[in-house]
């Protein structure tokens, strides 16, 4: 008997590798449903990738700036910048609809390019169609979270999808959210379009998932080497627009914890305003209530299965877990093999995955890395563990590139020397986030891991981490 499998969002990369690894299956018929225009996914269009382009740019004159042996500061030609990340992006983007297209090829597929809205647990209604199905995959993504703030509705903001495609900025800014959006997006405004910049972070630093000195270093960095004004600390009140079309920020300064109603009233103005508030999953107009599933917390489970439906399967940015490229991918993957361990009455399988995150912070050429767990997790579980820590100027391969600072943390298994987490916060962290990620998932004895430098090289740094730990377990 055939099963009918409807995935909403099928341009994206859950939804994609869902359908490619169900396409295969044995007895299965897709119908694939995404309304995008263009097609081809957020990451593709509006994330991850066409913001590697942009930051690139604002790289190459960040380095000739802070490079003594260099003359002369590069202007950053913005058209330029957005003209060539559009080309590259129209590329990736009609790979993944081309991709798309061959699966709706075969005779087991069927793509619709409409919208698609639930109207009962079971049934989908696409454009004057009607479709009911054993399985329904949401991998919708997600949308720009905008907080609730007093006065937001009245005024003008960007976000990160409106800085990627400007080529005209105004001399200074005001950011609010300094999470993964924020870090990589900030010294783009500040190099490339030579904006004064402000951001608001509620806390001490930003950085939650990285140790203390790394979020410490993250913030020097961004105030000494790309001028950024950083109020810590802070909460957002109320917001306003300016007699001359910018935007005054009412915040309390100097506020302890959640409770923003403390600290001291200021108010601070700049020609525009940013959110990079991060991402809420993109679910609001699915219909969801008629299928009786409620998207609140918890409502998705570790199988990518639906709490309230046992035949829904949420992976991806939409499920609200983890949004990130690599794992909406893992968890389309897995949704599919779950819809066929259901259909065969096996146990399902949840998601597992060793934390792997890269940020592109200091527009990558200080990024930040973190595999594994991390000291402050381990402290906190009272864990045995060993942790040493290197400075980047402890390497002069860092001075000879112009990029002096930063700094790598390992930690390991006080007992069997099993490598249990990297941070990096450096120089080409992002290029060594791989070879830790070997490391912490292959449960390496950091004693047994070559020490063989390949020198002048970055990774040298890891050279010195492990020789430190190796030394510090014997």
């Amino acid at each position: 008997m055939t099963t009918h499998v409807v995935i909403v969002g099928a341009y994206g990369s859950a939804g994609v590798a869902a359908a490619q690894k169900l396409a295969d299956a044995e007895d299965v018929r897709l119908t694939l449903v995404d309304d995008g225009d263009p097609g081809g996914g957020l990451c593709i269009l509006k994330g991850c990738m066409p913001s590697k382009e942009i930051l690139s740019a604002g790289k190459h004159r960040f380095q000739a700036r802070h490079d003594d042996r260099v003359e002369g500061v590069p202007e950053v030609d913005l058209e330029s910048v957005v003209a060539t990340k559009d080309e590259h992006v129209g590329n990736w983007a009609e790979h993944r609809r081309a991709a798309v297209r061959t699966l709706a090829q075969r005779e087991n597929v069927e793509f619709l390019h409409r919208t698609a809205r639930f109207v009962d647990d079971r049934t989908v209604a696409v454009g004057d169609r009607e479709i009911e199905a054993d399985y329904v995959v949401v991998a919708t993504g997600s949308s720009v979270n905008v907080p609730d703030l007093n006065g937001i509705d009245e005024v003008d903001y960007m976000t990160s999808a409106d800085v990627l495609d400007a080529t005209d900025f105004p001399d200074s800014g005001l950011v609010m959210g300094f999470g993964y959006v924020g870090l990589e997006m900030v010294p783009y405004l500040a190099e490339a379009a030579e904006m004064d910049i402000t951001v608001i972070e509620h806390h001490d630093y930003p950085l939650d998932e990285a140790d203390r000195e790394f979020r410490a270093a993250m913030l020097d960095i961004y105030r000494e080497e790309f001028d950024v004004d950083v109020l810590t600390n802070t909460y957002e009140q109320s917001v306003e627009e300016t007699a001359d079309g910018g935007v005054r920020l009412h915040v309390r300064r100097g506020v302890s914890g959640q409770d923003s109603s403390g600290g001291r009233r200021e108010t601070v103005e700049a020609g525009e305003l940013f959110l990079f508030t991060g991402r809420r999953p993109n679910v609001a107009n699915l219909g969801l209530e008629n299928a009786r599933l409620d998207p609140g917390s918890g409502w998705v489970a570790d199988t990518m299965q639906a709490r309230d439906d046992e035949r829904i399967f949420v992976p991806g940015d939409a499920n609200g877990h983890e949004p990130i490229l690599h794992v909406a991918k893992e968890q389309g993957f897995l949704t599919a093999e779950n819809v066929l361990r259901h259909r065969a009455g096996e146990e399902l399988e949840p998601y597992r995955n060793v934390h792997h995150h890269v940020i592109f912070s200091g527009l990558g050429v200080y990024p930040f890395a973190r595999v594994g767990t991390s000291e402050e997790a381990l402290a906190a579980e009272a864990r045995d563990y060993v942790a040493v820590t290197r400075e980047a100027s402890s390497d002069g391969v860092f001075a000879t590139k112009a990029v002096p600072r930063g700094l790598a943390k390992l930690v390991v298994d006080a007992d069997d020397g099993t490598v249990l987490g990297y941070q990096g916060l450096h120089y080409d962290a992002d290029v060594m986030a791989k070879t830790m990620q070997v490391a912490v998932e292959m449960e390496l004895d950091v004693r047994e891991i070559p020490d063989r430098a390949y020198h002048p090289t970055t990774p040298e740094i890891l050279d010195g981490l492990i020789r430190e730990a190796s030394e510090k377990l014997s």
